[in-house]
Formats: structure tokens, C-alpha cells, sequence
């Protein structure tokens, strides 16, 4: 067998050009599925059986079904359906690209949605209770409170799931889209060279991980920052009366 590098690096561009699209699925998908994460993780953390109904059947179809089912069903069943190919809604669910990133946005909301519910049900009761204690409306409280802290919880998981999306885009590929997986199907067909061309597509994913994982690390930092704070050592001339026993020892 030989190894042909020279093909490598004639169509990296070719993948380069695909990633372009790879991290446009992400992004998109990624924004509108936290969109609808939102209202749906309030949802499920409310204490009112009815209202956390809905939001339960939607996550569990779509935690429950594998993405590329989702994708075909949108792709495929829309134009199965007349009142659809009629409805204003066809230029739309006629482009595959339009039709992965619905595909995507879904999914990731059901994902989303879980890990938010998680972090809002994570919140200490004592900050909810000062809340309501300054007299903060419950609008008010979600939106300085329950939100803020429940991004700052579940923002390690959500990169997690970020990573994941991004794996996932490959099945755009399915559908005709020349992301990065399909670029590289696209260039094996004309090169006969599967080997190469897979391993510098999964170099390709591999920086854009890294760059996310970096992403998601500064965020952390940024909106953890009480985690990182190291105590330091009182000063010894200070004055005894201003010392703390329990920060001392």
C-alpha cells in the first residue's frame, strides 16, 4: 500500500472549504437550539405536572430517536405532503441545508434543554430565597438569577454537547451537503484514496474540537471565576483585632 501525501495536501483547501460549512451547521443550529432550550428547561423545571408535559414528550422523541432518522424524516417525509410542497414553508424544507439545520436545531434543543433543567434545579435554595426576599418578581429572578447561574453550571456539560454537535454535522453529509465529511467523500470518489483522505478530515475535526474545548474553557473561567479565587495568607503585621480566626487556620 502507499501512503500518498501529495493528495493531502492538493485537496486540504478542498476540506478547509468544508469546514467552513461544518462550523456554520454548528453555529446556527447551536444558537437557535439553545433559543428553544430555554422556555423548554423552565418548562421542565416547573412545579406544575401540565406545563412540564410538553416539553417531556418533545426531549424524549428527540433524545430518543438517532439524529439521522430526524434528518431523513425532515429531508425526505416533507416532501411527502402536498399541504407542505403548497405551503410557504417549501422553499425552505426543500433545501438540504435548511433541512439539516432544523434537524440540528431540534436535537441539540432536546439535549440542551435537559442540561439546563439540571443546572436550574442545581441552584442553591438560598439564593432563590434572597431573591424573593429584595422582592424580585419571578421575570426578574430568572433573568438575574436562574439564568446566569444555571449558564455558569451547566456551561462545562454544554461544551460537551457543543463537541457533540460538531461529530454529529458529519451526517449533513447524508443529505448532499459538502461539509468536511462530505468534501472528503467527494474528493475519495475521484482519488481512490480513503485512508488519506479520512485522516486529514479527522484532523480537521480535531482542530475545530480543540479550538471549541479552548472556547468553552475561557468561558468557564470568565463566568466561574469565584471557583478560581485563591485565599492568600493574612499579612502578619496586621493589626489583631482585625484578624479572622477561621481564615487563619
Amino acid at each position: 500500500m502507499s501512503w500518498e501525501w501529495s493528495v493531502i495536501y492538493t485537496y486540504l483547501p478542498r476540506l478547509l472549504d468544508g469546514a467552513w460549512l461544518t462550523l456554520e451547521l454548528v453555529l446556527i443550529s447551536g444558537l437557535i437550539g439553545i433559543a428553544l432550550a430555554i422556555p423548554l428547561s423552565l418548562m421542565r423545571a416547573s412545579s406544575h405536572a401540565w406545563l412540564r408535559a410538553l416539553p417531556f414528550a418533545y426531549i424524549f422523541f428527540f433524545r430518543g430517536t438517532p439524529l439521522l432518522v430526524q434528518i431523513f424524516l425532515i429531508y425526505y417525509g416533507a416532501s411527502q405532503f402536498e399541504a407542505i410542497k403548497s405551503s410557504m414553508l417549501w422553499p425552505i424544507l426543500k433545501e438540504p441545508y435548511w433541512c439539516a439545520i432544523i434537524a440540528f436545531s431540534l436535537n441539540t434543543a432536546a439535549y440542551s434543554a435537559e442540561l439546563f433543567r439540571g443546572a436550574i434545579q442545581a441552584i442553591p435554595v438560598g439564593e432563590l430565597e434572597a431573591g424573593e426576599a429584595v422582592g424580585m418578581s419571578k421575570a426578574l429572578m430568572i433573568r438575574r438569577i436562574i439564568l446566569p447561574r444555571a449558564f455558569g453550571i451547566a456551561l462545562p456539560a454544554y461544551g460537551n454537547e457543543v463537541i457533540l454537535m460538531l461529530k454529529s454535522s458529519a451526517l449533513a453529509s447524508t443529505i448532499t451537503l459538502l461539509d468536511v465529511t462530505g468534501m472528503a467523500r467527494t474528493i475519495i470518489a475521484r482519488t481512490y484514496t480513503p485512508l488519506e483522505m479520512f485522516l486529514a478530515a479527522g484532523l480537521v475535526y480535531l482542530a475545530i474540537s480543540a479550538l471549541v474545548i479552548a472556547l468553552f474553557r475561557f468561558l468557564e473561567y470568565r463566568l466561574n471565576r469565584y471557583q478560581y479565587y485563591h485565599h492568600t495568607n493574612t499579612p502578619k503585621n496586621l493589626d489583631p483585632q482585625l484578624r479572622d480566626p477561621h481564615i487563619d487556620s
